[in-house]
């Protein structure tokens, strides 16, 4: 099977309206700026984005954001976008905030196959509205259901061929467990190198989780908050 396709371009051409995609990154680190450019490009609308964080204005998801094109946003940070808080307060986007932990844990469930998880987190407030609370030891523990998402599309290091993939640094956030839960996986890497040519013990995703890959270009190295101090 042929994971490798030319561009951006042809790796998303086939999401169509209404989509449920989960977007890996962490803050604006090891975001899949590409397919984010690629989705604007494209005018799909409808979608649903599973996301720590809804990027920022003019930047990230904030583009998908800025065009309309997300019907609601399923994430735990949301802090530094003034479009997102604009279109929340107006009653445009439907938003669903979730611990982060649990957020991870809903990704990583999808990923083994799990179709719910029991968690602490939450307990006894409004996250647990209408959900299921049961005790374990004589602790409560609220019903989360895995995420089931059309598409998953990440941003990796470095890549090969057969989609195994490698995470540097702090990308290495959401992206491995968005990886491995989509129905559909696309990956996006700075650098895509021949089958064999990656290290097996410094792999990250194997590529069996994969359907899609492509190498990415023009990587920005944005600061999200940029703080500074005086000299002296």
């Amino acid at each position: 099977m042929n994971k490798v396709v030319a561009n951006a371009q042809a790796a998303i051409a086939d999401i169509q309206n209404n989509a449920t995609l989960m977007l890996g990154g962490f803050g604006l680190c090891g975001i899949p700026e590409n397919c984010i450019s690629a989705l604007v490009k494209s005018g799909v609308t409808g979608l649903t984005c599973i996301s720590n964080n809804a990027g920022v204005d003019g930047f990230g998801i904030g583009l998908l954001l800025q065009s309309r094109q997300v019907r609601k946003m399923i994430s735990s940070y949301v802090g530094e976008n003034a479009e997102f808080e604009r279109q929340l307060l107006s009653g445009e986007l439907e938003v669903e905030l979730i611990p982060q932990g649990t957020l991870a844990t809903r990704c990583m469930a999808a990923g083994y196959g799990m179709p719910a998880i029991f968690t602490p987190a939450g307990v006894g407030t409004e996250v647990a509205d209408g959900k299921e609370v049961r005790a374990f030891n004589g602790k409560d523990y609220l019903l989360e259901y895995a995420f089931d998402a059309d598409f998953a599309i990440v941003k990796a290091w470095k890549g090969d061929t057969h989609g195994n993939l490698v995470f540097r640094a702090t990308s290495r956030n959401f992206n491995p467990l968005m990886a491995m839960a989509g129905k559909v996986t696309i990956a996006e890497v700075e650098e895509l190198v021949p089958a064999g040519s990656l290290d097996p013990n410094e792999i990250h995703t194997p590529g069996i989780y994969v359907h899609r890959i492509f190498q990415g270009t023009d990587y920005e190295k944005r600061i999200e908050q940029r703080t500074v101090r005086p000299r002296g």
